[in-house]
């Protein structure tokens, strides 16, 4: 049976259902999986030719996203949200799988986001050239680094880490 990723994804209400998207399409691509990742929301920073979407530090078990992107996208694209998202949770998540090369974590991402969302989705779109993204993601003729990133922590983001207790 074939999972319609599309529709998971368009249905998702949540950065963690965006997660459990992202997830599910990576054990089912590459047959590797971990939990109990956490997500932090942080002030990274603009520069109008790029910016950190977000990242993962590797031994961690955090990945942490860029809360500017996300404040652009809502001025002027708000469609572009779930695919974004998707996009740079999907990076992370291939780094937290221990892929640290740049080059090649770009190249999976891709490939996979365009075997399960196809050709035209706007994240695979983007997978396959951020650039063309950057006025709907950094602010215009602006740059600055924080002086505080202030990382927030996403409450029940990795349900798969969740404990029950009998």
């Amino acid at each position: 049976m074939r999972i319609d990723y599309g529709s998971r994804l368009d249905e998702a209400k949540s950065l963690a259902d965006i997660f459990e998207v992202v997830k599910s399409l990576v054990l089912n691509s590459t047959g590797k999986c971990r939990g109990g990742l956490m997500l932090g929301m942080a002030n990274l920073g603009n520069h109008p030719q790029g910016f950190f979407g977000g990242f993962f530090t590797t031994g961690s078990n955090v990945i942490v996203l860029n809360k500017i992107p996300l404040q652009r996208i809502k001025e002027t694209r708000p469609e572009l949200y779930k695919p974004y998202v998707f996009h740079v949770l999907l990076h992370e998540y291939i780094h937290s799988l221990g892929y640290l090369d740049e080059a090649i974590v770009r190249s999976k991402v891709h490939h996979i986001t365009k075997e399960a969302l196809g050709e035209e989705h706007l994240a695979t779109q983007m997978a396959a050239n951020t650039v063309g993204f950057i006025k709907h993601l950094a602010y215009p003729d602006v740059s600055w680094k924080p002086d505080d990133t202030g990382l927030e922590l996403v409450e029940g983001f990795d349900r798969s880490s969740v404990s029950y207790i009998a």
